[in-house]
């Protein structure tokens, strides 16, 4: 634990926070500094910023307490509250403040206000945030602004129960600014641990613009609700706890969060943290990450190296986190009715991104926390009649393409994580991919099937990409139903799963949309499409970053572009002339595409050396860009392990140089027969040599089933002069 720095990842747009969490936790305490001309220009308002937290800012208006790590759209960063001294002031420009001395680490984080001279300290428990604030003798508020906020919904409510204890309900949602019509409430009650001289709401009303207005003395101004009890319900509201100290005076503040009830909430604060005190929480939270940092030991390498490797399985642990109440209540899919779950309902399925390689990274290292995950995908698909493609909080965002839940849940199965429903994954993953009308998860399915791709008359934009990921998700039923013995499907979605080949176009050597008529979609320019530029035939990205995206059909893909030496020569092409992106998901397994050749496996151990090292550091800006709730820390991972899961939904690794002398991954034998897993680099230079066990490896692959029983991977390197 001492290794996680998670200040990486807050700065090159990475969007995650150094604030405090427990792991998989429903709440995080972060620093909120985005809001604010004097943060500009990453300020939430003036560009699309997705995080609470920009490491270069200097300008804090308080700490949220649910908030997103890892994500591309604005939602969350809500419950806000904020320690200030002197003459109560509730509008953020003027009462936010400068910070210093910050001090992050797992389940902690704190800093000084520097307007204030006021240390706050912050924990959270799995459903409750703590704050400590060490006010000095005079005036000092606590104030809690529901106004404020990544979100871009609105409303709140608030009431004051007690000069020791305010709930309420914040709404937030449309995330990506996709259905605004599904927004939800998140419920907290905060509790003080210093009964307030003086406390109210504010609430700052819309202007009436009409003749009626000019008879409101007190139109569009701000309302104070001094020692109101009653609720106030707004979009601008806020809650202040006053207090007048003779001598300098700590107060902690434990707010819990539920998306079921207020009532919840309270009995999730007074369950998880009802007699613990600040340090107490942190103590147990941190006792919980460092169990979990430990599955994975790690011998040499620098001191930098291991904070990078532990940092990354740390933001692999805050997402999927807990959607449920310390009483198994969670709001169910699509009607959000109260249901109960005996374990654990996981939320934040950012597939698109996460089944390229988080999912097979929890199969190995977390096996339980992945059977559950997979459990609330199937809970997900009983509640609505449909896999989640980017579910968040019980909402479907249906942010992205194509229909990948169906990859993560053959993939679990078939490494082995089986104590789930399998029949029914089986029954969902093919409904998705055969239903013709009225099909969420495959848009244009019509035309995928009949045509065998996407047309740019079926789709505006990314025609080529989603046939590849509907091609993907087809790959994948058809591993499941060889396994579960279903032949007929097998060979059938084996066939769907390589239409993508009608798009290869051999003028380019690079797939290119097509029309609807079956002509080349022209002028066809296959540089276009990079940095998020909206193009027909792709999805964030361009031919160059999606046409090798086909490794379980990558034979087909070299023998077309003219063999071997073609292929390398392509794929050199792409790193050469700047196509690959480190920070975008459809090529990052391209550096591991060299190991299907036979004499350039060398080129993979060089291109992912170089990319390690180019783009992940132990700075504010180590990662490449957006960590796509874990995703480009699972990548980190593997690689510095020497392994990646280059073909999703075969649980095979292809093999690269660690970065470690000796990793030692300590398995869960609930799932596994060998408690330890290690991994081993002796010498320097290329890869020479391969022992499984102690039998020598004549590929570059190794099965999961294999590795994992056999106990031992042993790589040996070798100069070349």
């Amino acid at each position: 634990m001492d290794y996680v720095n998670p200040f990486i990842g807050t700065s090159n747009f990475g969007a995650t926070n150094p604030g405090a969490i427990a792991p998989r936790g429903m709440v995080s305490v972060s620093p909120f500094n985005v809001a604010g001309s004097q943060n500009a220009p990453m300020e939430k308002d003036s560009r699309w910023l997705s995080n609470p937290y920009v490491y270069e800012n200097s300008f804090l208006t308080g700490f949220s307490h649910v908030n997103l790590s890892g994500v591309g759209c604005p939602d969350l960063g809500v419950i806000l509250t904020m320690p200030t001294t002197g003459e109560l002031e509730t509008d953020y420009q003027k009462y936010g403040s400068t910070y210093a001395f910050e001090i992050a680490k797992p389940g902690y984080y704190s800093t000084t206000l520097e307007k204030y001279k006021l240390k706050v300290e912050t924990t959270a428990s799995t459903r409750v945030g703590v704050s400590n604030y060490a006010f000095p003798e005079g005036q000092a508020n606590i104030l809690i602004n529901l106004g404020l906020g990544l979100t871009n919904e609105e409303g709140g409510m608030l009431k004051i129960v007690s000069p020791t204890e305010i709930e309420g309900m914040r709404n937030v949602g449309s995330f990506c600014y996709y259905k605004p019509d599904e927004s939800y409430p998140v419920y907290f009650v905060a509790r003080f641990s210093e009964p307030a001289d003086d406390f109210g709401i504010w609430k700052t009303p819309r202007t009436y613009d009409g003749l009626e207005g000019q008879w409101m003395g007190y139109n569009g101004k701000k309302r104070f609700y001094k020692q109101y009890r009653k609720e106030v319900i707004g979009d601008s509201i806020g809650s202040y706890f006053t207090y007048h100290f003779k001598k300098p005076t700590q107060v902690e503040v434990k707010i819990g969060i539920s998306y079921v009830s207020i009532a919840n909430a309270r009995e999730n604060l007074e369950k998880e943290t009802k007699d613990l005190s600040l340090i107490d929480i942190y103590r147990r939270t941190s006792e919980q990450w460092n169990n979990l940092l430990s599955k994975i030991e790690v011998e040499g390498g620098t001191e930098d190296d291991k904070t990078i490797f532990y940092t990354a399985l740390y933001h692999t642990l805050i997402h999927p986190n807990t959607l449920n109440d310390i009483n198994g209540e969670y709001p169910t899919m699509a009607k959000r009715e109260t249901a109960k779950t005996d374990g654990t309902r996981f939320t934040v399925f950012s597939f698109w991104d996460t089944y390229r390689n988080l999912h097979a990274l929890m199969s190995l290292v977390y096996p339980k926390q992945q059977s559950d995950m997979v459990k609330s995908m199937l809970h997900i698909y009983d509640e609505s009649g449909w896999l989640p493609k980017w579910e968040l909080n019980a909402t479907e965002t249906t942010t992205m393409v194509g229909d990948p839940a169906g990859i993560v849940l053959a993939d679990t199965y078939l490494r082995g994580i089986k104590d789930f429903d399998v029949q029914k994954a089986y029954e969902a993953m093919r409904k998705s991919a055969v239903q013709l009308e009225d099909n969420p998860l495959r848009p244009g399915i019509k035309d995928y099937i009949q045509k065998g791709y996407l047309t740019t008359k079926t789709t505006q934009s990314g025609s080529v990409s989603t046939t590849q990921e509907y091609n993907i998700s087809d790959f994948a039923i058809a591993q499941l139903a060889q396994a579960l013995g279903k032949t007929a499907d097998y060979k059938l979605f084996s066939r769907r799963a390589v239409t993508y080949r009608n798009l290869f176009d051999k003028e380019f050597n690079l797939l290119r949309p097509k029309n609807h008529d079956g002509t080349w979609y022209t002028p066809f320019n296959p540089d276009k499409g990079a940095n998020f530029e909206k193009n027909l035939g792709f999805i964030e990205g361009n031919s160059w970053q999606y046409t090798f995206m086909v490794a379980h059909d990558i034979l087909w893909l070299m023998k077309s572009m003219g063999g071997q030496n073609s292929f390398v020569k392509k794929l050199d092409e792409v790193f050469e002339k700047n196509q690959f992106d480190m920070a975008n998901e459809p090529d990052i397994a391209y550096p591991y595409l060299y190991n299907f050749t036979n004499g350039f496996e060398w080129k993979t151990q060089d291109r992912v050396s170089d990319l390690i090292q180019k783009y992940f550091t132990n700075k504010p800006d180590g990662l490449p860009g957006n960590d796509d709730t874990g995703t480009m820390s699972a990548w980190l991972i593997y690689s510095m392990m020497g392994l990646y899961p280059v073909l999703p939904a075969k649980p095979l690794y292809t093999i690269t140089t660690p970065v470690f002398d000796k990793i030692t991954l300590h398995l869960d034998d609930t799932y596994y027969k060998n408690k330890n897993l290690i991994i081993e680099k002796k010498g320097e230079g290329h890869i020479e040599s391969i022992f499984i066990g102690n039998t020598t490896q004549k590929t570059w692959f190794v099965s999961h089933d294999e590795l994992v029983n056999s106990g031992r991977l042993l790589i040996n390197l070798k100069k070349v002069r």
